[in-house]
């Protein structure tokens, strides 16, 4: 069929399983040329196909809510709610967003971009409908992988405790951004491989009821029996003990099977979880043979080979720079170990792992516990490294406050993607991090200007000693500098100029670098002269540098890739009020009060001023307001 023409899912309800089938081909094939072109995540969503399908044929968007946990793999979804037509603007500035968005549908019942939050959403649906006495299905997607963080459990706990009617599906694909680990897990393992139990309570009561004159009887003393009859037929049932009425596993990829389920979870009372067991990756055999994780998410590749299409002799990626140099410093220090929550591939921490791999712990989608292990590796003398996207660390604030800084304890914390990170969009733009960080006391935070000063600041961090110490660094590749055979340590709190000048200071750090050198260059030409420092040390300040340049009273403008509130430049305007500058003007530059959507990062800078011209206009009212000059 044409799927261009799609509107609504209504157009399931009639079709057989055969249509079905033929359905789920025609989506995979679209998924995988749009994709191609366009890069996403095409692993998850070519898992899910047909489990979509099922789900959208046996239950009525949007009155029944269906919730995707993560929500990278809500692809097949957004095609049968009417959106393939947008396929090739996905993830792109003004395009389809990645993930679930409401503005987009009123099938996007529930916006996520981090794991783990559908089942407590989902009972927080189930509550308001129940005392609103309306009725409808509420029924989360939710992965084994997400399935491992805490805040899952937590609700899985709340659900079966309060008995809510909800029909909660597990996608368990083995694997989520990378393969799962822990005991859950293993829980999962048993099950996939113990056979059904579905309908055997049920089953064994209806045949003893028939039985003439005693089945009542047999009925009600079998109630035990019946009961334990489910250790018998499914090894390990974890989610029978929280409550829930657990169906499976069943296969993900056979409409009858689904349909069955279903329909049967949907008469069944109180809290219900669906079993099914998916392929990630299935219909395209680069993703399906997938075993670490890379085609959980890419960028544009060829479609007949599955080679990922990169930029030629690019310089090497910033999570390589800093892992790769962690395991050269872990060859000299035994007490060297590397954490991450579920992200060794995008961390690139698999050459860690595979040379140390007794000091390589990742600990699933559970950055509050990955923080805290971390915390308590540090009060046995170790030297653990915490390897974490800055939008999964807003997940561990509270462990990164009070059990790492509140100790005191010498953690390095590497926070990956910080600054826009553009296609994933505002769920993942790591530009918060400066704001709650630098409120925290004992920590140190800082960031590089080029690969070369990021391998001396890794240097510095893994030999500092007086607490816990935090290195941002961005998304992508470096700048291809020359790199020094030898590493060094750099004094804690000092900045570098890079750039002289008397007229006015550009104080910035990492990123915008290169803008406020290109604005100090335009401003030459007109005879003004900007100072551009690098601030690679957003806390501490250098005190006495800033005390020079607020003492000569020159104009300042901080430059950040992050939110204002709270940031660096709100760290320089502090420090001017304490220490009694008050002349000094200064103005700042960065991320406004508002969510960053979807779209490459040089359309998004532009979108929200944050560029060279901005910076050459900010200079030009700045110094015609000192020094009075007309140019």
């Amino acid at each position: 069929m044409d799927l261009l023409s799609i509107k609504d899912p209504s157009f399931l309800k009639k079709m057989t399983n055969a249509q079905l089938e033929a359905l789920s081909e025609e989506i995979r094939t679209f998924l995988i040329e749009q994709l191609s072109k366009t890069g996403g995540h095409i692993g998850p969503n070519l898992g899910v196909v047909e489990l979509t399908i099922a789900l959208h044929k046996e239950f009525n968007s949007p009155k029944d809510k269906l919730l995707w946990d993560v929500g990278h793999q809500s692809y097949v979804h957004k095609i049968l709610t009417g959106r393939a037509c947008q396929f090739d603007t996905l993830r792109q500035y003004k395009g389809l967003c990645g993930f679930p968005k409401m503005i987009e549908s009123k099938h996007d019942v529930w916006e996520t971009g981090h794991s783990s939050t559908s089942l407590s959403a989902a009972m927080g649906m189930a509550i308001a409908r129940d005392l609103k006495k309306e009725k409808s299905y509420i029924v989360p997607i939710i992965g084994d992988g997400a399935l491992t963080g805490g805040m899952a459990l937590e609700a899985l706990n709340h659900i079966g405790h309060e008995k809510k009617d909800m029909i909660v599906v597990l996608n368990d694909n083995e694997m989520s951004i990378a393969p799962n680990v822990g005991a859950l897990h293993s829980i999962l393992g048993r099950m996939r491989t113990a056979g059904k139990y579905n309908y055997v309570k049920d089953e064994l009561e209806v045949l003893l009821k028939k039985i003439p004159a005693v089945g009542g009887k047999l009925a009600q003393t079998a109630e035990r029996v019946k009961d334990s009859l489910k250790y018998l037929v499914v090894s390990g049932m974890f989610f029978e003990e929280l409550g829930f009425t657990y169906l499976g596993p069943v296969d993900g990829h056979n409409f009858e099977e689904l349909s069955e389920n279903l329909k049967y979870a949907k008469k069944t009372k109180g809290p219900v979880l669906l079993h099914v067991i998916t392929k990630k990756g299935k219909g395209y055999d680069p993703a399906e043979t997938d075993a670490v994780g890379t085609w959980h998410g890419t960028g544009p590749y060829k479609m007949e080979t599955g080679d990922i299409i990169k930029e030629l002799n690019a310089p090497p990626a910033w999570s390589a720079l800093v892992s790769e140099t962690v395991r050269r410093l872990a060859r000299e220090d035994d007490r060297i170990v590397a954490i991450t929550p579920a992200m060794p591939v995008g961390s690139k921490l698999l050459g860690f792992a595979s040379e140390f791999p007794d000091r390589m712990f990742d600990v699933g989608i559970a950055e509050q516990h990955a923080t805290t292990v971390a915390a308590g590796l540090a009060t046995q003398g170790m030297k653990p490294f915490l390897a974490i996207y800055s939008t999964f660390l807003q997940r561990a604030y509270d462990q990164m406050l009070h059990d790492i800084c509140r100790q005191n304890l010498n953690v390095f914390v590497g926070i990956d993607r910080a600054g826009l990170v553009g296609a994933d969009g505002e769920t993942h733009q790591g530009v918060f991090d400066i704001s709650f960080l630098r409120s925290m006391p004992n920590l140190v935070l800082m960031m590089p200007k080029d690969e070369n000063e990021g391998q001396h600041m890794v240097n510095t961090a893994i030999q500092y000693d007086d607490g816990p110490i935090a290195m941002r660094f961005p998304r992508g590749n470096g700048l291809g500098v020359k790199m020094d055979d030898e590493l060094k340590t750099i004094p804690i709190g000092t900045w570098e100029v890079i750039r002289e000048g008397n007229d006015a200071v550009i104080l910035t750090f990492g990123t915008t670098i290169p803008m406020a050198l290109e604005a100090a260059e335009a401003m030459a030409e007109k005879g003004i002269q900007v100072r551009v420092v690098n601030a690679r040390f957003i806390k501490p300040l250098d005190e006495v540098m800033l005390s020079e340049i607020m003492s000569a009273n020159l104009p300042i403008l901080t430059i950040e890739e992050a939110v204002l509130q709270g940031g660096f430049g709100s760290a320089v305007l502090e420090f001017a009020e304490e220490q009694g500058y008050t002349q000094t003007y200064i103005k700042r530059m960065g991320i406004p009060d508002e969510f960053i959507e979807h779209g490459s990062v040089s359309k998004l800078l532009a979108d929200i001023h944050l560029t060279t011209e901005a910076a050459i206009e900010n200079l030009t009212k700045m110094t015609y307001k000192v020094t009075k000059k007309a140019y």
